[in-house]
């Protein structure tokens, strides 16, 4: 079902605050984003101290201009009295059925290499059935829906006994995290955030790391079955999204980094993967 949201906090607080927000946050001053946006700096002044009232087109522009997430871009519109524009639909609504089966096709073409659908905020949404070789060994507690991909890596009840340079990996998915905390302003990812800094790690590496010589990706080595099993990843994400759901959804392939990975990998037989 596709549904036009209202966040009960989206009034609170004046359109022109939120906007001087994020624009502060995106580090662009008032004259370069008034250019941007082609509205005079003057009025631009006006609509964040609340001497203007901005047009829903205009809060649009400025939202994109300000890479403002979808859903904070419904706060936007609702703060400064207009109706939310970019729907939220559920997975299995109908006008997403198209959608859904690419999805599961790429994530049946990647196998037998794991990967994962998370949403914002790192829920598992699908998998495939490579995913259940990492998953091995980890507490049927953290599994439960909705399963926190970081969670499930980083808790030591999770993954993080068997991967082997846990402190460079996991300094890697922090580093991720807390950019898009910066992106998104998400007090849930806020919180997540502190509590996977809070998970306990030997190896411990700054999340801002320095690459040695000759480093181009940061892999994720993983113990199994007495062999240690070497990925990257990639990341991708629907391009021209007008629907909140679908523009906070990304599909993680993890490859093999060596041929000994993508041999244990195709002689890897799993019942079933992760399912929504």
């Amino acid at each position: 079902m596709t549904t036009l949201t209202t966040p009960p906090t989206a009034r609170r607080r004046p359109v022109g605050e939120l906007l001087r927000e994020w624009r502060d946050r995106r580090r662009i001053s008032q004259l370069d984003l008034s250019i941007a946006a082609e509205i005079s700096t003057r009025h631009l002044s006006f609509v964040e101290t609340g001497r203007a009232k901005p047009s829903r087109d205009m809060v649009v522009r400025l939202g994109e201009h300000l890479d403002v997430p979808l859903r904070e871009r419904n706060q936007l519109l609702l703060a400064a009295g207009f109706a939310p524009v970019y729907p939220e639909s559920s997975l299995d609504d109908p006008d997403l059925a198209i959608v859904r089966e690419a999805v599961r096709r790429l994530l049946a073409g990647h196998e037998p290499f794991p990967a994962v659908v998370i949403d914002r905020r790192w829920n598992l949404v699908e998998g495939n059935a490579g995913v259940a070789l990492l998953l091995a060994g980890v507490d049927s507690r953290l599994l439960k829906s909705p399963a926190n991909v970081l969670r499930v890596t980083l808790h030591p009840d999770g993954m993080a006994p068997n991967i082997v340079n846990l402190g460079e990996w996991r300094a890697h998915l922090l580093g991720r995290l807390r950019r898009e905390v910066a992106a998104t302003a998400d007090p849930e990812l806020a919180a997540l955030l502190d509590e996977l800094r809070g998970y306990p790690c030997d190896d411990a590496v700054p999340e801002v790391e320095i690459p040695g010589p000759g480093d181009f990706l940061v892999p994720l080595r993983f113990r199994h079955d007495g062999a240690e099993l070497s990925f990257f990843s990639t990341v991708a994400t629907f391009g021209t999204p007008l629907d909140v759901t679908l523009a906070e959804l990304s599909i993680e392939s993890f490859y093999p980094a060596d041929a000994a990975t993508a041999e244990v990998l195709r002689g890897f037989t799993a019942e079933s993967g992760p399912r929504r």
